[in-house]
């Protein structure tokens, strides 16, 4: 089985994901860890030297592979990950695949961002709380019909980590 963790960055699929694997005795891959690997090079380099278009078809080629050899793992996608070249169907027909979307709320989602700025070059440039929140809540409108696909949707507000990856274990096993 297949466990692909989706969602918005800072919504917990990186953290959930190694617990959730570790728990189940899988293997644990980051998607923006496996391209950075393949690539031998940063994904904020891919995206400043290549391209975002060149990023996106490499993530898709990574994905659509690990989808396609792997089994027993646990994959976190990167946040834009669900929403390009045909990448979320790809993982709705793969039949040993379960998606999951990680749904936290917009005040989640400022209130981790804020912490993690200076690692994430998407929204390093926003000075305030609410130009964040803004910025969270297009994304989440335009990102929403692809994460709403995943065959599970799990809300992470005011759960800690052990109660989300046991409601994780019980929904999906």
């Amino acid at each position: 089985m297949i466990f692909i963790l989706i969602g918005y960055m800072a919504s917990g699929k990186s953290t959930i994901g190694r617990i959730l694997a570790k728990k189940m005795d899988y293997e644990f891959i980051d998607l923006d860890d496996f391209i950075e690997k393949n690539e031998k090079m940063p994904v904020s380099d891919i995206f400043k030297t290549k391209g975002e278009i060149y990023f996106r078809k490499k993530e898709s080629e990574y994905l659509k592979k690990l989808i396609s050899e792997k089994r027993n793992i646990v994959l976190s996608l990167g946040g834009g990950a669900p929403c390009y070249n045909s990448n979320m169907q790809a993982i709705l027909n793969t039949g040993e695949a379960v998606s999951v979307y990680l749904k936290a709320s917009i005040a989640t989602l400022v209130s981790r961002l804020k912490k993690e700025k200076v690692t994430r070059p998407l929204v390093s440039h926003i000075e305030t709380d609410d130009g964040l929140a803004e910025f969270i809540a297009k994304h989440l409108f335009e990102r929403g019909q692809f994460y709403n696909l995943a065959h599970e949707v799990v809300s992470t507000d005011g759960k800690t980590e052990n109660q989300i990856v046991e409601e994780l274990v019980t929904t999906l096993l």
